[in-house]
C-alpha cells in the first residue's frame, strides 16, 4: 500500500487526506493545531504527534501550509527524517522565489522534491478532481504518480524546477480577475434592473460559459460565500505574483486593491466571491 503523509490539514490538506484515505492509501497527517489532524481519524487518516513521526516510512510527503517560511521551517525537520527514496510533493502556493529556496533545501538534504501546486478548491480536492501543476525531474514524477493520479484528474508537467509555482500564480491571478468581473456583471444587472438569470442563460448557452464563474455567480446572487478559496489566500497569491513581476498591470493592481479592501472589511475567511460585497458597497 502506498503511504502518504500530509503536513497541514487546513481546508485543502484535510480534503486531500480524506480523499486519499477513501482510495485505500495509507494516510498520516500532522497539523500545528493537533485537533485538526485528529479530527480526520474517522475518515481513516492516522494523526501523528510530530512532524518527524509523520514522515517516517512515507512514500510521499505532501506539504500544504500557507506560506514559504512555514514550509521551510517544517522542511528543516522532516527532510532528515523522510526516507531517501520518498518524494516530497510541495503543494503549498508559496511563489517562485520561495520554491527555488525549497528546492535547494531538498537538494542539500539529498531528497527529491516536486513543485506541485494544485488548481482547484476544496470541493474538487474531496473528489480527486484537482488539476496538478508539476515541475521537477521525470523520475520523481513517475515515482509519485500513484499519489498524484489519486488526487487529480489531470497532471500538467510544466518544467524541471520551479516553473509550476509560477504557472500557479498566473492561473490564480486570472481566476481572481474572473471572479471580480463576474461580481461586477451581477452588479451591473442590478443597476440596470435586469434579472441576472437572463445574462447567465446567454453565457451558459454559448462559448462564454465558464463553469467556475457561473458557480461564483450563484454564490454572489445568494450573497452566501462558503470558503472554497478564501479571500485572504487569494490576496496572498496576488501579492506573490506582484513581487515577481517587473511591473504590474493596471488590471492586476485594480484586482489586488479590490481584494485588499474586501479582506480589510472582514471577508478574509469567506470565499473569493465575497469581493462582490465590496463592489456593492461602493456603488449601491
Amino acid at each position: 500500500m502506498t503511504s502518504v503523509t500530509v503536513l497541514g490539514t487546513g481546508l485543502m490538506g484535510s480534503a486531500m487526506a480524506r480523499h486519499m484515505a477513501g482510495q485505500d492509501l495509507d494516510v498520516r497527517a500532522w497539523n500545528r493545531t493537533a485537533d485538526k489532524a485528529r479530527a480526520l481519524r474517522p475518515d481513516g487518516v492516522r494523526p501523528a504527534s510530530n512532524v518527524e513521526e509523520a514522515v517516517r516510512g512515507a512514500d510521499a510527503v505532501i506539504t500544504m501550509v500557507p506560506t514559504g517560511d512555514v514550509v521551510a521551517s517544517l522542511a528543516a525537520r522532516f527532510l532528515p527524517a523522510m526516507p531517501v527514496e520518498a518524494v516530497w510533493l510541495q503543494m503549498s502556493t508559496v511563489g517562485g522565489v520561495w520554491t527555488d529556496r525549497l528546492l535547494r533545501l531538498a537538494a542539500d538534504a539529498g531528497r527529491r522534491m516536486l513543485d506541485a501546486p494544485v488548481s482547484g478548491s476544496s470541493q474538487p480536492a474531496e473528489q480527486g478532481k484537482l488539476v496538478l501543476i508539476v515541475s521537477g525531474a521525470s523520475e520523481a514524477l513517475e515515482r509519485a504518480r500513484p499519489v498524484l493520479e489519486v488526487l487529480g484528474s489531470h497532471i500538467a508537467h510544466v518544467g524541471t524546477a520551479g516553473e509550476a509555482s509560477r504557472v500557479k500564480m498566473i492561473v490564480n491571478s486570472w481566476m481572481t480577475a474572473s471572479v471580480v468581473a463576474m461580481a461586477d456583471t451581477m452588479l451591473a444587472c442590478e443597476q440596470l434592473g435586469l434579472d441576472p438569470a437572463h445574462v447567465l442563460r446567454v453565457l451558459e448557452d454559448g462559448p462564454l460559459g465558464m463553469p467556475y464563474a457561473l458557480q461564483k455567480a450563484a454564490e454572489i446572487r445568494a450573497r452566501t460565500y462558503p470558503a472554497g478559496f478564501p479571500l485572504s489566500l487569494a490576496l496572498k497569491d496576488l501579492g506573490l505574483l506582484a513581487d515577481e513581476r517587473d511591473r504590474s498591470s493596471r488590471l492586476s493592481d485594480t484586482v489586488r486593491e479590490t481584494m485588499r479592501r474586501a479582506v480589510e472589511a472582514g471577508h478574509g475567511r469567506e470565499d473569493v466571491a465575497a469581493v462582490a460585497e465590496i463592489l456593492r458597497r461602493d456603488l449601491l
